[in-house]
Formats: structure tokens, C-alpha cells, sequence
């Protein structure tokens, strides 16, 4: 029995396979489909990831923004089919795989650092570039 569910979570984790690599610090836009009588449109609800669980199928990651100077905090299944699109918007660095103590802070020691990113591949095209000019 349990290799039977085992094997419909793989083939539902697999068909799911643009959920791009994010984890906590990360600021996040996702859109959820929301069903309103027989209408159907797309909530977007852009927040910092302050936690992600990695349950296989069951994984899950919780998105915090301020709304009207209240903070709001969502648990969003990962592989749910309600969810229609995550996107990255912005890289946070951090040290923390949880970062629950951003409920207790306001304003400026809330914020996270931007993670810049800087790949060998990119210096290498640069003086690619620059020995073609020449």
C-alpha cells in the first residue's frame, strides 16, 4: 500500500517541475488560484520565505509580508495544484533556515540583505567579450 502511494507522489512531484529554488530570506510572488462562485482568478501574495518544509509531496513554505502595517504570514503547500506560479523576486542572505524571530522585529530591523550573486561564468564571458573588441 505504501508503494502505491509512494509512486502517485512521485508522478505528482515530477508533473509539478517549475517550482523554481528558493529558500528562507528569499522575497517570493505567488499566485494562488482563487475560486469565487463561478468565477476563477489568479491572488498574487508577495511576501519574504520565512520557512520551508521538505516533506516530498507534503512540503510546504510559509511567505510573511506587511499589510496595513500588520504582519501576515500564509502556509502554502508546494505541489498544490492551486498554486499556479512562484516567482523569485528578489535573493536574501541569511544565515537561518527559519527566520520566526522577523515577527518580533518592525520596520528597518525587519529587513533582510540582498544576496549578490556574482558567477565565475559571467567574468569569463566579460573578458571573452573584451578579447574579441581588441
Amino acid at each position: 500500500m505504501s508503494n502505491l502511494i509512494q509512486t502517485i507522489e512521485k508522478e505528482q512531484m515530477q508533473s509539478k517541475k517549475d517550482i523554481p529554488d528558493f529558500r528562507a530570506g528569499d522575497t517570493v510572488a505567488v499566485k494562488i488560484k482563487v475560486k469565487e462562485g463561478t468565477r476563477e482568478r489568479l491572488q498574487s501574495f508577495e511576501g519574504v520565505v520565512i520557512a520551508r518544509r521538505n516533506r516530498g509531496f507534503n512540503s510546504a513554505f510559509t511567505v510573511r509580508k506587511i499589510s496595513h502595517g500588520e504582519g501576515v504570514e500564509r502556509v502554502f503547500p508546494l505541489y498544490s495544484p492551486l498554486t499556479a506560479s512562484i516567482e523569485i523576486k528578489r535573493r536574501g542572505d541569511v544565515r537561518k533556515a527559519k527566520l520566526y524571530h522577523l515577527r518580533n522585529l518592525r520596520g528597518k530591523a525587519a529587513r533582510i540583505k540582498e544576496k549578490l550573486i556574482t558567477t565565475m561564468q559571467t567574468s569569463k564571458e566579460e573578458v571573452s567579450n573584451n578579447n574579441s573588441i581588441e
